[in-house]
């Protein structure tokens, strides 16, 4: 079923659009979750609380992509739960490993002033990513958004995971120099 009939259910407020949604992006949103849980059940309770999510944001909310929507909800879902998780220790995982690779380029910041910087900084680094090859975008949009490990990126590209920890070196080197120039840090 096309994307702009599920919307359409949901503003409907048609149960037949979660089952819709699920049948359609239920192996998507298990992937994102389960990449960055490394838990089954985890995963599946992130999926199903998604579903519970877009069903209470469409309406009002009408996505342009519903795919990118409900990825989104799930990955957020899913970092929550990763957070609960391991509120006492770091844990093990990829989570750790993407946040550690990323604090070099990127602080932190939790007041209402740096929310604004935020959105700006989300727009910097996506003009960013659309200045480096396509393979290279991939590669780290598999790795810092889907939170995909290396060797998994490396088969799916036909190179060694050597070269893509290599390819993720340099783009987060140009992704700093590039925020250093624009003043963002």
């Amino acid at each position: 079923m096309e994307d702009k009939l599920i919307i359409q259910l949901f503003c409907d407020r048609s149960e037949k659009a979660i089952s819709c949604i699920s049948e359609k992006y239920d192996k998507y949103c298990f992937s994102i979750a389960h990449n960055i849980l490394g838990d089954r059940e985890d995963a599946e309770e992130c999926v199903n609380d998604t579903w519970f999510k877009v069903w209470n944001l469409i309406p009002p909310t009408i996505p342009t992509y519903l795919r990118v929507f409900v990825g989104k909800i799930v990955r957020n879902l899913s970092f929550d739960k990763y957070r609960s998780n391991h509120s006492v220790k770091r844990g093990g995982g990829e989570i750790p490993v993407v946040l550690d690779e990323l604090s070099e380029v990127l602080a932190g910041s939790d007041t209402v002033e740096a929310e604004c910087e935020r959105k700006e900084l989300i727009a910097a680094i996506n003009e960013f990513l659309y200045s480096v090859s396509k393979r290279d975008r991939d590669i780290f949009v598999r790795r810092y958004f889907y939170v995909e490990d290396t060797a998994g990126i490396a088969k799916s590209h036909n190179i060694t995971e050597q070269n893509v920890l290599m390819i993720l070196s340099r783009v987060r080197s140009k992704l700093r120099t590039y925020l250093i120039e624009r003043e963002y840090i």
